[in-house]
């Protein structure tokens, strides 16, 4: 485990990428000498609330399998704090569910004092975000704000032929694999460049064509332009101030042409554009911002250049 800890965190790191913590579900397993484990406690805080009890559930909707049991169980009380049904901790054997880890883990984190816990969950986890959502309101009293936000599948192209990958014979592309071949700012950029829950399509040879269709170029080359003003005003005018206090003295009346009016506009949005995309938890906005302000720029450069 602990290899396979390093191997994570160096692909992580060349993805620049590093986490504060990494969590074990198992240390909520592991029983305490004389105290019992983490989810053993988080069992007796949640009695001591009323928040569970020994009952039994209602069949699967539909067909009732042939081996079905009504069996006693120990039950969270969900359906109490907006999820469809009581959710079981304990199975009638004793042994704990693999949800009884996951409350054990979000009371934690409630009393390690986090009031707003975000999930990351695969978009096959959707049934997940209700009872989620329950247990943060039950342990917290309400206090605490769970957020759940679903994400999908990357889908692997080259050339929009799609490459194919079996885990059985071992044939896998890693994210290591990604990022040494076309580096680390295509990935984060293009991981970015649409909403969580919408699919990613990552075309090798798409990401690192040097054209308008590639949206990560398209944004460099807006960057490398203004780098080549700035050097440009300084071999031709040695004598001008480019420092960003001195620029903020400018006279900004003299930006008369609408593309220069329309730059400086969507470059005054930007303090509100980063508030916003950090409120609503969506990133996907600064890379849309990024590309239509780089659109903005080369069109502008190109008239420029006509004119």
């Amino acid at each position: 485990i602990a290899a396979m800890m390093d191997l994570i965190r160096a692909d992580l790191a060349l993805l620049n990428v590093h986490h504060d913590l990494f969590f074990s579900e198992r240390t909520l397993h592991a029983r305490q000498e004389g105290n019992g484990s983490e989810i053993d406690k988080m069992l007796d805080v949640l009695r001591a609330r009323d928040l569970v009890y020994e009952g039994t559930l209602p069949p699967p909707k539909g067909q009732v399998p042939e081996d079905w049991e009504d069996r006693e169980q120990t039950l969270f009380r969900a359906s109490n704090y907006g999820d469809d049904i009581d959710r079981p901790l304990k199975k009638s054997d004793g042994s704990y569910t693999y949800f009884a880890a996951d409350v054990a883990y979000m009371l934690s984190k409630y009393e390690r004092g986090f009031k707003e816990m975000i999930f990351i969950l695969g978009a096959d986890h959707g049934g997940y975000v209700k009872r989620l959502e329950a247990v943060g309101r039950a342990i917290s009293g309400g206090d605490a704000k769970v957020i759940v936000r679903l994400c999908q599948l990357v889908k692997l192209f080259r050339g929009g032929e799609p490459v194919r990958m079996s885990k059985r014979s071992g044939d896998f592309v890693t994210l290591r694999d990604v990022v040494e071949e076309v580096g680390c700012d295509p990935v984060r950029f293009m991981m970015l460049y649409r909403k969580n829950d919408a699919p990613l399509d990552f075309d090798f040879k798409k990401v690192t064509e040097q054209s308008k269709d590639n949206p990560v170029f398209y944004v460099q080359y807006g960057h490398a332009r203004c780098r080549s003003v700035l050097r440009q005003a300084a071999e031709d005018m040695p004598d001008i101030e480019t420092s960003s206090s001195a620029l903020a003295q400018s006279d900004f009346s003299l930006l008369t042409d609408s593309g220069e009016r329309e730059i400086a506009a969507r470059l005054a949005a930007w303090p509100r554009l980063v508030e916003s995309a950090a409120e609503a938890h969506e990133p996907h906005r600064v890379a849309f911002y990024l590309h239509e302000l780089a659109s903005a720029l080369h069109s502008h450069w190109n008239k420029g250049k006509d004119l």
